[in-house]
């Protein structure tokens, strides 16, 4: 079977993965003969009710060190492979194409060195960092605006495409928007044949501000943040501080009686059915994300990041059917000179992973433990109908997890060990960061395998 190259390096690599077919797909749909179409639609109010992700943005003076602090929780279908991968910054030819998760669009002439965290059946990132300090995560949200259903653009592959094309936040929201307007967004968002779609919005920092960038259709609208904290889940946030829009935003409010025309537009107010007014007040994610920056405010540091992240009681740190596959923080220091820092699990739920430290040096090479295999023109993304069988897509470090953890659910003392053993990983590779970041030091020869040593650590940790 072709294997495909590594992703970032052109280098071929071995599939390691085998096709299995749906019989168990534990959420999505049951293939009885009729039983599809039933099971949808009683499952479609359930998977929206179970999706949801949380990211977060702490800005000085809410942070310690001149730093911004950004963080998400990818929570997605609990069976779902989230692979960690790398892409090197690359210079296209004109009239080139890059094909995305459904559709192929032009290639612009520069694409940026990027590092993912993705779903290993699609082309685009639930999260993730380019080489200028540039981070993204988005969320799915609903409203008014009926979803499409045609593919077009996933949420996930405009994550992708505004980090490999923009070298700061606010050029991440323009090209986005264009994108958005040029083609759309759309298609089913599960590796299932039981549609799942919705709007999304994001999350987009860099090392001098944050903005978030909500979208119902084609209309959108982009709220800058330059101090404090700010959180989005699965709901439209942006209220009346709206700092750039789509140009038909307020006609096609009042087109559709969501608004007077007279009063201040709130965007979140018009175009869903969230109650703006107590947002930050009644029980909920969002509301729950809001009170756990705002406790740490004035102190938040990476490792408070992770300990939201790791939050159950919250529901922040998702468990189910749908749970935190994967996990993102990342250090963005004010100060050019120094690097930024992100860590990834790569791995399901952050409070049994380690967050391992990636910094953007010359010369990386891909992340192979956290990768997924990949199975070229037989991957039944790419056939027609989609997703008929789902191929085994785990990776290294995800077996050797999903391993341990089993191994942890069996023994209460087996699991205080392992825990132990991988917070101690952890807490000496935060500390190694910090001494990067206080001494302005950095050793590009050791940083180069950073990433890639750690994972094998951890996988150390498990055996």
């Amino acid at each position: 079977m072709y294997a495909g190259n590594r992703p970032g390096t052109g280098e071929p690599r071995q599939s390691g993965g085998t096709f299995q077919t749906h019989t168990c797909d534990r959420l999505y749909h049951d293939r009885t003969a009729g039983g599809a179409q039933a099971v949808s639609a009683k499952m479609a109010s359930r998977v929206t009710e179970l999706s949801s992700c949380d990211t977060f943005v702490a800005l000085p003076p809410a942070t310690l060190g001149n730093r911004i602090i950004f963080g998400k929780n990818s929570d997605r279908p609990s069976d779902e492979v989230q692979e960690i991968v790398y892409f090197h910054a690359e210079n296209h030819e004109p009239g080139e194409k890059v094909e995305c998760t459904y559709m192929e669009i032009d290639q612009v002439p520069e694409t940026y060195a990027v590092i993912l965290s993705r779903p290993s059946w699609l082309w685009g990132a639930e999260m993730g960092a380019n080489e200028h300090g540039v981070c993204i995560g988005n969320e799915a949200v609903w409203g008014k605006e009926e979803v499409c259903d045609d593919e077009a653009l996933l949420g996930m592959d405009l994550v992708r495409l505004g980090l490999e094309r923009a070298d700061t936040a606010e050029k991440a929201v323009s090209v986005i928007v264009e994108l958005l307007e040029k083609y759309g967004q759309g298609g089913n968002c599960m590796e299932s044949d039981m549609a799942f779609t919705y709007h999304n919005s994001f999350l987009i920092a860099d090392r001098k501000q944050a903005w978030v960038l909500e979208t119902s259709g084609k209309y959108w609208a982009a709220e800058k943040v330059e101090g404090g904290v700010r959180n989005i889940s699965n709901q439209l946030s942006i209220t009346t501080k709206i700092d750039r829009e789509h140009p038909e935003i307020k006609s096609y409010a009042r087109s559709k009686g969501w608004w007077d025309g007279k009063k201040e537009l709130d965007f979140a107010a018009a175009y869903s059915y969230v109650n703006t007014a107590r947002m930050t007040t009644t029980r909920g994610r969002y509301c729950e994300g809001y009170k756990l920056l705002t406790k740490h405010e004035g102190k938040i540091t990476a490792e408070t990041m992770m300990t939201i992240l790791r939050d159950k009681e919250s529901g922040i740190n998702m468990e189910g059917s749908f749970m935190t596959t994967g996990s993102m923080v990342s250090i963005l220091p004010q100060e050019p000179k120094l690097p930024c820092i992100h860590f990834f699990t790569g791995t399901p739920d952050p409070d049994r992973s380690v967050f391992k430290p990636f910094i953007f040096v010359p010369n990386i090479t891909q992340l192979v433990k956290t990768s997924s295999p990949v199975f070229g023109l037989e991957d039944p993304v790419k056939k027609k109908p989609r997703f008929q069988i789902r191929p085994d897509r785990r990776h290294e470090l995800y077996k050797k997890h999903e391993y341990a953890v089993a191994m942890m659910e069996s023994s209460k003392e087996k699991a205080e060990v392992m825990l132990k053993q991988i917070k101690k990983l952890e807490k000496e590779k935060l500390s190694e960061m910090e001494h990067i970041l206080q001494s302005g030091c950095l050793d590009v020869d050791k940083v180069v395998h950073l990433f890639s040593n750690c994972t094998e650590e951890e996988i150390a940790a498990y055996a």
